[in-house]
This record gives C-alpha cells, sequence and structure tokens, in this order.
C-alpha cells in the first residue's frame, strides 16, 4: 500500500477556522429566522413569501463550510508515494571511497576539501541515471556508509551526514578503501564496476597501487580524484576552524599537499584515469565521460517511488460545491417549483379555514 503524507501539512492549523466559519453561518441562519418570527406564524409568513427558502440557506452554508475544509487539504498538499518498486535497469555499478581524514579540512580550496568533495558527489550522483552507486568512508580505517543502491536520493542524504572524525583511527589508508568498495559490490557476475577513490593522495597506511592492481585483474575500473593543491594548507584541528591547527612534534604547522603523482599512479594501476577535482563542473564531466565508456548491463533495482501530488479529485469537490453554492439562491425559482427539493408542501387546509355550509 502506497504511504500517504502532506506536502505543507503546517497548513492543516487553517482547518481550526471552520468552527468559527461554521458558528458564524449558524448564527447568521438564526438571526434570519428570528426575523422572520418577528412577522407573525411561520406557515403564514411562509405563504406571504413563498419565494423565499431559510432550507436553502441553510444548504448554502454547509456547502460553503465543506468546500472550504476541502480547499484546505488541498493547501496542505496531499501526497502518495514512497512505493518500493522493482525496475529494469542497464547501467554499472560504482562504489565511492571518501577520505574523511582530518587533512580534507584543509581550506586551501574552499570551503575545504571534504565540502568540496561532498559537492563534486552530490553533481555526480544528479548525473546518473542507471547505475549503481555506493559509498565508503576512510581515514585509517574503512566502512561502508551506504550500500551499493539505485536510490540517489537516500545516496544524497548519506552523503549530508559525512564529516571528519566519523572515523576514530586517523591516517589516509587508500588501499584498504580499494579493497573494501571491491569487497561491496553485488554478488551479479555480468556486470562492469568503477572504483572512483576521492583523496588529498596522502596515503600514509598501506600500498595503494598493489590494491589497484588487484582491482583491476578483477575487472574494476580504478579512478582517482584530488582534492587539493600543491601549495597546500594547514589542517584545522576540527573542521570549521581558522586558527587552531594540527602541529608536528616539534611545534611547526603542518601544512597538507595535494600528492597528485601518487593519485595518477594509483589510477593508472587500476586501469582509470586521474581526475583533478578542484574544479567541480571541469572534473565531474571528465569523470561522467569516463563512466559513461564502460561497458553498461542490465540488472533489476528496487527503488522507492517519489511522491506525486494527488489534489485534483479534491479540488474538482471544491469547485462542484461552490458551483452549487452559488446557483443555490435563497429564492426560489418559480419555474423550478415543481422541482423543490428543500422543504415540504403544506397543504392549504392547515392555513385557512375551510368554509361551512
Amino acid at each position: 500500500m502506497e504511504a500517504f503524507r502532506f506536502a505543507r501539512p503546517e497548513a492543516l492549523y487553517l482547518l481550526l477556522l471552520i468552527p468559527l466559519v461554521v458558528g458564524l453561518l449558524l448564527l447568521a441562519h438564526r438571526n434570519r429566522q428570528k426575523a422572520l418570527d418577528r412577522f407573525g406564524e411561520r406557515q403564514l409568513v411562509n405563504h406571504l413569501i413563498p419565494d423565499f427558502s431559510l432550507a436553502r440557506t441553510r444548504y448554502k452554508a454547509w456547502m460553503f463550510s465543506i468546500a472550504l475544509a476541502l480547499q484546505i487539504f488541498v493547501v496542505a498538499g496531499p501526497q502518495f508515494g514512497a512505493k518500493l518498486e522493482t525496475v529494469q535497469r542497464k547501467g554499472i555499478e560504482i562504489m565511492v571511497a571518501l577520505d574523511v581524514s582530518n587533512s580534507m579540512n584543509a581550506q586551501d580550496i574552499s570551503p575545504s576539501r571534504l565540502e568540496m568533495a561532498k559537492m563534486a558527489l552530490a553533481r555526480l550522483v544528479d548525473n546518473l541515471s542507471d547505475d549503481r552507486i555506493g559509498l565508503v568512508v576512510f581515514a585509517g580505517k574503512s566502512y561502508v556508509q551506504l550500500p551499493i543502491t539505485s536510490d540517489y536520493p537516500s545516496a544524497k542524504m548519506f552523503l549530508q551526514t559525512v564529516e571528519t572524525g566519523m572515523v576514530q583511527t586517523q591516517g589516509t589508508a587508500i588501499g584498504s578503501a580499494i579493497d573494501m568498495c571491491r569487497r561491496s559490490f553485488s554478488s551479479q557476475e555480468d556486470i562492469n564496476r568503477a572504483i572512483i577513490v576521492i583523496t588529498d593522495g596522502e596515503n600514509h597506511e598501506d600500498d595503494a597501487v598493489q590494491a589497484a592492481q588487484a582491482a583491476a585483474q578483477a575487472g574494476i575500473k580504478v579512478y582517482t580524484v584530488g582534492m587539493g593543491t600543491a601549495k597546500g594548507a594547514p589542517v584545522p584541528t576540527k573542521a570549521g576552524q581558522l586558527n587552531n591547527f594540527i602541529k608536528d612534534k616539534d611545534g611547526n604547522v603542518v601544512i597538507s599537499k595535494i600528492d597528485e603523482a601518487s593519485l595518477a599512479q594509483i589510477a593508472r594501476a587500476g586501469d582509470g584515469a586521474y581526475i583533478p577535482g578542484n574544479n567541480i563542473r571541469s572534473g565531474i564531466n571528465q569523470l561522467v565521460q569516463e563512466i559513461s565508456s564502460i561497458d553498461k548491463a542490465e540488472f533489476e533495482a528496487k527503488i522507492y517511488k517519489d511522491y506525486e501530488d494527488r489534489f485534483v479529485l479534491l479540488e474538482s469537490l471544491v469547485l462542484l460545491l461552490l458551483l452549487l453554492e452559488m446557483f443555490v439562491l435563497a429564492r426560489k425559482n418559480p419555474r423550478l417549483a415543481a422541482f423543490d427539493i428543500f422543504t415540504r408542501k403544506k397543504a392549504d387546509k392547515d392555513l385557512f379555514i375551510q368554509p361551512t355550509d
């Protein structure tokens, strides 16, 4: 069964106005009744002004109130969706290894290396159509942040939660991250795969070239995206700090620089390509072109169907009620008197004295 929600649930507070509107309409109806009662007996007044109907004014009030309530539901934006569906797609599988070590807080590119990397990844996801994607975060160790999936909105949601410090073991173990990505693909055999490593390239932990070679031997291409500049920048102790930087054992501020030579070597070993990531547009365009050149295969994917607006029926009912309210007049139409559905006819004998012999 499809899930239901309101896009703007705060608009439902307007329903609190409905009792007030109904109360005012009922008060106006009662005042009209009292005004007629002052003229004399009800049945007699009805014959004196046969074209007027209190019942019609009451029905008009209820139609307006119901139309107003339905319009509030329309404004709240009723939606159905979030339905898990199995679809056929033709693409490849991509695992992204994102560096979250402290050096990614360096601000030699604005706003920081990590934030620039996240923006580049978000743009990459926007350019995907039928591919699966997963996310591994790494520093001294590697962890799967998002298993391989075709659910792009979830991928971008998980990406927003990434920050430095989420991996307790510091360092930059690129080789471990590549191995983790290689183990995180699906079990489907007839599909091509790629690993994208986004990092500043300062690998201090393992043999990333050997890991890239192992991936290439398994038919997986390895691409590297470099974040940072050759000039480098000091590394804040925490994300966003400007004046407190990491220092070495001698008390000197550590300057972190991108290692493009190592990243290019890793990409060559992985039968991929090195792509500078400081310019998001050109870098992502090049990366998308590289990925697009990989042969695609068919696979089944489970995705969540997006929420869809479903207000047309309610809006139609609102228009119908307002049209009825507009055409139902307080005064009767003599030509339609035979079709009076609002009042009951009374026999004349109830109102007049019958002549006697």
